[in-house]
């Protein structure tokens, strides 16, 4: 299992690409609907497993 600051730094790097995906998103929104909803559907699943590390992250932190 990985570290505590391992687990940290990819939920920041999550959240770093979730910023980034939903700021192209909206660039593209009028001028390629398809790619903007793509990036959508990658933005829900990176931000699917953000959630799942946050947590697994307050358990590690409740255990120490």
């Amino acid at each position: 299992m990985p570290s505590l600051a391992e687990m940290t730094g990819s939920l920041h790097i999550h959240n770093f690409y979730i910023g980034k995906l939903k700021a192209k998103q909206e660039q593209l929104f009028e001028s390629d609907p398809e790619l903007a909803q793509l990036l959508d559907n990658v933005t829900a699943i990176l931000s699917e497993h953000a959630e799942v590390l946050a947590d697994d992250i307050a358990d590690l932190e409740d255990d120490t």
